[in-house]
């Protein structure tokens, strides 16, 4: 098993770890997976493991070991494997090759402190389920053994730039520490504490905006925790990208993966590490990446990058007969015509016509969570975006997507938010940023497919969304509601302008009545902290 030197093992007593050994198939390391719980333990456990800055074992142990029988499991040691029937999946699965069987069994696996570069990598595939930790909730600042949390790569740290890295590294983390800090002192001089309100729900509030502001400066080293649920296919497929990947880190989270997952459903994954099957799908993933990448320099040398760019949202592909074709759709379950007789047949309808028939398909939606049916897959928008690394963080995560992204440079530039500037932090938030684009272009030199740790999450990101107009609709609604953040509440609502707009979807666009266009908001966390502490009250 490949070896993560750069993980802060986890200190537990005897009695500690004679409890988790029932549920968790590695103690020591950074990856496991959960076993011999209740599925909506597992889940809710993940639920709660986005906004704590526990790992998921010590979360277990100090907030829900507590509420659940365990007197019959005390027999169970899951970390050396659980025993499994394995004859029929070996027959049906590995022998006739029959991956359907792989997407029947699942797994809940965790992977703790995972750079931000990998937690991109985690969240590739589109037939997962995945919980990262939140930038909003938990100060990054808080230290394991001793240290601030960004991935340590060892040849960094072994090369003449190794204290190099280290000193701008604390450094940025630093900063961030200290701007937390003096942001929150802002915020609440800005928005005073309503006597309605509790002290928890204000605090909570306030500290989700300093975390905001300030986030930019974390660079993409940061540690994160992503807990992750998926079928034995879909971790397969993830591990022969990740076993390909130019990054050293994700080539070692791969083989910590592999070990885990087999304690749990090994005969899913048998395939992963045979020389003439996984082993070779693995290399054809890499081989054609480094073709597309030497054709790329050949073709466009020069060109590659463009320079320093303003965030912006940019609409290069739809149908403009679109709403035509959507029309068609959703009429096409409840006739007997062909697809085209149907698209001629709305093609000669009034305006009117069409939109009674879409008004009717939609229906009467109370809240976003009222989502129309397929007939809205029938047509496409591509947009691409820059934007700062942090609002894409959280668009990648939306799974119903085509989602491609260059490499995170310094070339895009950076956003610093408002809020820094009105409490006049400009020069040290950008003091951040010249020091993090500084500790790039040392590695870059050196070590280029690892530079991107030194990049801070302010800097801008270039990158390509494909979705159909019912992603749309979920994507654009979720992500322009009024707690989310700033920056990718922009994205949402230009997009959605752009669809009205330039891509005269109108009809479309107005079926989307949930997005917000009103501006920022003076506390974004606080109507859903409100609504969080009323729900716990109720159920007390």
């Amino acid at each position: 098993m490949t070896a993560l030197p750069t993980y802060v093992a986890e200190q537990f007593t005897e009695e500690e770890s004679t409890v988790l050994r029932r549920y968790f198939t590695s103690l020591d390391g950074p990856v496991f997976a959960l076993v011999n719980l209740p599925e909506v333990v597992k889940g809710a456990l993940f639920a709660r493991y986005s906004r704590s800055a526990k790992s998921l074992r010590r979360l277990f142990l100090d907030e829900f070991v507590g509420e659940l029988d365990t007197t019959g499991d005390e027999t169970v040691d899951a970390t050396i494997g659980l025993a499994r029937a394995e004859s029929l999946y070996d027959r049906v699965f590995f022998e006739y090759g029959d991956d359907s069987v792989a997407q029947l069994g699942g797994v809940h696996l965790a992977c703790e402190q995972a750079s931000n570069l990998l937690t991109k990598v985690l969240e590739w595939g589109r037939l997962m389920s995945y919980l990262e930790q939140s930038t909003r909730y938990i100060p990054y600042d808080e230290r394991l053994g001793g240290r601030y949390r960004y991935h340590r790569d060892p040849e960094i740290l072994g090369s003449h730039l190794g204290a190099r890295y280290v000193g701008d590294m604390d450094q940025l983390f630093d900063t961030y520490s200290a701007l937390a800090l003096d942001m929150q002192e802002h915020f609440r001089d800005r928005h005073p504490k309503s006597e309605s309100d509790s002290d928890f729900v204000y605090r909570q509030a306030i500290r989700a905006k300093a975390f905001d502001a300030v986030r930019g400066i974390l660079p993409a080293a940061s540690l994160s925790n992503v807990g992750i649920y998926a079928s034995g296919q879909a971790f397969e497929t993830l591990l022969l990208r990740m076993r390909s990947h130019p990054l050293p880190e994700a080539r070692q989270y791969a083989d910590l993966m592999l070990v885990e997952l087999r304690k749990v459903v090994p005969s899913f994954l048998k395939r992963v590490d045979l020389p003439d099957r996984g082993v070779a799908t693995s290399e054809y993933l890499r081989t054609n990446r480094d073709a597309m990448e030497a054709i790329t320099y050949e073709m466009l040398s020069g060109d590659a990058v463009d320079g320093p760019t303003d965030p912006g949202v940019e609409l290069v592909d739809f149908d403009p007969e679109g709403e035509l074709k959507v029309v068609a759709a959703m009429l096409y379950p409840y006739t007997g015509l062909a697809e085209s007789t149907l698209i001629e047949r709305v093609r000669t309808m009034s305006v009117e016509d069409r939109l009674a028939v879409m008004r009717a398909y939609v229906g009467d939606r109370t809240n976003r969570r009222h989502k129309p049916g397929r007939a809205l897959e029938r047509t496409d928008y591509r947009f691409d975006v820059v934007s700062d690394y942090g609002a894409f963080r959280d668009l990648q995560r939306h799974r119903l997507m085509t989602i491609e992204w260059q490499e995170l440079t310094p070339a895009h530039g950076y956003t610093r938010p408002a809020a820094i500037d009105e409490a006049g932090m400009t020069g040290r938030f950008d003091d951040a940023m010249e020091r993090s684009a500084a500790l790039w272009s040392l590695l870059a030199e050196r070590f280029p497919e690892r530079a991107s740790y030194a990049v801070s999450l302010a800097y801008r990101l270039r990158y390509a969304m494909q979705f159909n107009a019912r992603e749309a609709m979920h994507l654009i609604e979720l992500r322009t509601s009024i707690q989310g953040h700033p920056s990718y509440r922009a994205i949402g609502q230009r997009m959605h302008h752009l669809i009205a707009e330039r891509a005269g979807h109108r009809a479309i666009a107005e079926m989307m009545r949930f997005v917000d266009h009103s501006g920022e908001a003076e506390l974004e966390r606080l109507g859903a902290e409100r609504r969080a502490e009323a729900r716990r009250t109720e159920s007390a």
